[in-house]
């Protein structure tokens, strides 16, 4: 692994073997922290910034490489882009290795792309897909993938780059269902 120190990462947990944080089976780090606070998170325990736990990087990265059967990595929180800088070594690692890299934010891509943050700005290269927006609890619907709430957008990154325009996500799982 890795001889200088990987950024301090604060983490609410990790779940190893999801299959419901993005298309197939995916290691999933809830951050620790988030300044949203939406009525009604899933992961309300997460918005504490001092709570949770300073990861282990190296363990994480450790167990994301010793399952084969792993298609991806998912940061979910919390807000994943408060810890940018911790989690870009980890998204650099998990691109390298031909997976996939899926992140939930509240913010909204377009202000994503504002922030005067380049840590930020690299795991928005990293990524493949982005959720993004807050959670309305008005708007929640258990009817949709990978999102709460009718606001919300799972954007395919790479295709958005690619046209300059927001292109949705359509997972090669879809046409199972």
């Amino acid at each position: 692994m890795s001889s200088t120190p990987f950024p301090e990462l604060r983490i609410a947990g990790t779940v190893q073997d999801s299959i419901v944080d993005g298309p197939g089976l995916r290691y999933v780090i809830f951050t620790q922290g988030c300044p949203h606070h939406c009525p009604g998170c899933h992961n309300p325990q997460t918005h504490d910034f001092t709570g949770g736990s300073v990861a282990d990087t190296e363990k994480i990265l450790a167990a994301i490489s010793a399952n084969p059967l792993l298609g991806g990595v998912t940061f979910s929180g919390g807000e994943p882009f408060c810890q940018a800088q911790a989690l870009v070594p980890i998204a650099e690692a998990v691109k390298s290795a031909g997976q996939h890299l899926m992140i939930y934010t509240g913010y909204l891509y377009e202000d994503l792309l504002k922030m005067q943050d380049s840590s930020v700005q690299r795991l928005l290269e990293l990524a493949d897909v982005l959720v993004d927006g807050p959670f309305i609890l008005a708007q929640r619907n258990l009817t949709l993938q990978y999102r709460g709430s009718d606001n919300q957008r799972v954007i395919d990154l790479p295709k958005t780059r690619k046209t300059g325009k927001i292109v949705l996500y359509k997972s090669d799982y879809d046409d199972l269902w």
